[in-house]
């Protein structure tokens, strides 16, 4: 059953090989983020995690991918997840896709379902006799794969015999699109908890991971009181920007905020990402679905530019501005185009 996962996503990419399947030359995976409603109501099938997988990154990247990593948010990393990665790892290897150098585009949790993933797929592949997939860089929108608090929320809410206060319980259910039941299976929300993800794959990677953030909330605040420091909505800064330590950050830098204004060493920032993350892009008005869909309109800035990850040139254009009272470093035209439009036509070169 489990083999079968990977067919209809190589099947859309076949037919999005026409236009424009590729970055830099080389093919993409996807690896999508949590999906509430698996947990609300598990998939029936694996055809239906598959017709999941392919309407969550129905906006912008179904048609600038060659595959997904298909994955259901009842399940846990260790579990069942990681014999679905398997079984796709073997297919792509059977297919030959990443004999050039493949490159990953994660959203949210894909970014901790995807560093699992590199962790072990050599191994796997190997141990086997097949081919390890050779994975050239990761693109991570939001990532989680620091976890996140309100996954913390959720499973003191249902496992706690102590009555929640409303608003938690309001965070919780606008957050997962539904009310929780008292003995609900929490699945991959357990592995969310920032204490959980911090501890699953942890090995150093030689995979650079790029990372683009947002600072906005679409949840009207109303899940942002449960996650520390800044988030957007529901990934904290410090795993979206790839931080060692869970604390409550400001900012993915020291020098520069969320909307671009030079702070010369007084944004409260982490001091050290895990190895080898890179944090790219911010948008303060960017959320979290944003980064991965049509939200347009945000003055996007950036940290890291100017370097190659994996025969991947990050070479963003960027202006300075001399403003009155402050200065300020933008990305160019930004406003104009989507997170995930600016990141592929400044990457596909």
């Amino acid at each position: 059953m489990k083999l079968s996962t990977l067919f209809p996503a190589l099947a859309l990419a076949g037919i999005a090989a026409s236009s424009q399947a590729q970055l830099a030359g080389h093919n993409v995976i996807l690896v999508h983020g949590f999906q509430p409603e698996n947990v609300l109501n598990q998939p029936a099938s694996s055809n239906e995690i598959v017709q999941n997988g392919q309407d969550y990154w129905s906006d912008y990247w179904n048609a600038r991918a060659e595959a997904r990593l298909d994955w259901d948010s009842s399940e846990r990393i260790e579990g069942a997840t990681a014999e679905r990665l398997y079984d796709d790892a073997v297919k792509l290897s059977l297919s030959g896709l990443c004999n050039d150098g493949c490159v990953l585009v994660t959203h949210s949790t894909g970014d901790l379902v995807a560093r699992y993933f590199l962790e072990n797929q050599a191994d796997w592949l190997a141990a086997n006799g097949y081919t390890p997939l050779n994975i050239l860089t990761s693109l991570d929108f939001a990532g989680a794969g620091g976890g996140t608090e309100i996954a913390d929320t959720v499973v003191s809410i249902v496992t706690s015999n102590n009555v929640a206060s409303s608003l938690a319980v309001s965070a919780v259910e606008w957050f997962m699109g539904g009310k929780l039941e008292s003995d609900q299976d929490l699945g991959v929300l357990y592995d969310l908890q920032p204490a959980a993800a911090r501890n699953l794959a942890t090995s150093p990677s030689s995979v650079p991971r790029l990372r683009f953030t947002g600072a906005g909330n679409a949840y009207f605040g109303i899940t942002g009181g449960f996650i520390s420091g800044t988030d957007d909505g529901v990934v904290p800064t410090h795993s979206s920007c790839g931080a060692v330590n869970a604390q409550a950050y400001n900012s993915c830098s020291k020098n520069v905020a969320f909307n671009g204004k030079i702070r010369n060493g007084r944004e409260s920032a982490p001091s050290t990402l895990f190895t080898n993350h890179f944090a790219v892009l911010m948008g303060d008005k960017t959320h979290h679905n944003g980064t991965i869909g049509d939200q347009t309109g945000v003055q996007l800035t950036y940290v890291d530019n100017n370097f190659n990850a994996g025969g991947i040139n990050v070479d963003f254009s960027t202006k300075y501005y001399d403003g009155w009272f402050a200065d300020y470093l933008y990305v160019t035209n930004s406003k104009n185009s989507t997170m995930s439009e600016k990141v592929y036509q400044t990457l596909n070169n």
